[in-house]
């Protein structure tokens, strides 16, 4: 799995100039067919899409070419388990959050639970691109939850991509930056 831009033609030139790179072994990345065609739920809206997939000139590997709009195994986009987390930050509990996003109880309780175990991981990598990106930027101060800490570090990697590379919304950056792991299971490995 290979998390791309959400520009699907600006993505079929980069596969087909061979300007992407296989995740396992840097080689070369060229067209290789789509995925099965998905339904996913955005804001107020099911998808439905079929990625692109991709195989490697170099190991032979084959990889789906995911938007950063989305995560791996999720089937929301992004942007609402963001909402989600956001809101969390800010003191809501789930069934209050769910009700708001039109989504089940225990699907944001998942979310939520998830992205609480994964925050001080999520936090630190996040603090770590923030200073990579802009070497002045402030510290994080420790606030009142990890949880709002991670989505502060989150946010503020983000205004440093926009301000260093091009603009971009902070959850899909941090689905980008996760490889679309963001709520995947803590491994050894990172994401």
């Amino acid at each position: 799995m290979l998390i791309v831009g959400s520009d699907l033609v600006e993505v079929e030139r980069l596969l087909v100039s061979g300007e992407l790179s296989c995740p396992s072994c840097r080689g070369v990345l060229g067209p290789w067919g789509h995925a099965r065609t998905r339904s996913t739920r955005a804001l107020g809206a099911v998808v439905r899409h079929r990625p692109r997939r991709a195989r490697c000139s170099s190991c032979g590997g084959t990889h789906v070419l995911l938007a950063q709009v989305w995560l791996v195994r999720r089937a929301d986009a992004v942007a609402v388990i963001g909402a989600a987390v956001e809101a969390k930050a800010a003191g809501a509990g789930h069934r209050r959050i769910a009700a708001a996003l039109g989504r089940p109880d225990s699907t944001v309780r998942g979310w939520l639970r998830r992205f609480t175990v994964r925050a001080e991981a999520t936090r630190v990598v996040f603090t770590g691109l923030l200073h990579a990106l802009d070497p002045q930027a402030g510290a994080v101060v420790p606030g009142v939850s990890v949880v709002g800490d991670a989505v502060e570090a989150i946010g503020r990697a983000a205004a440093a991509v926009v301000v260093r590379l091009a603009p971009v919304e902070p959850w899909e950056f941090a689905s980008r930056a996760s490889g679309g792991r963001l709520l995947a299971p803590l491994s050894g490995a990172g994401w």
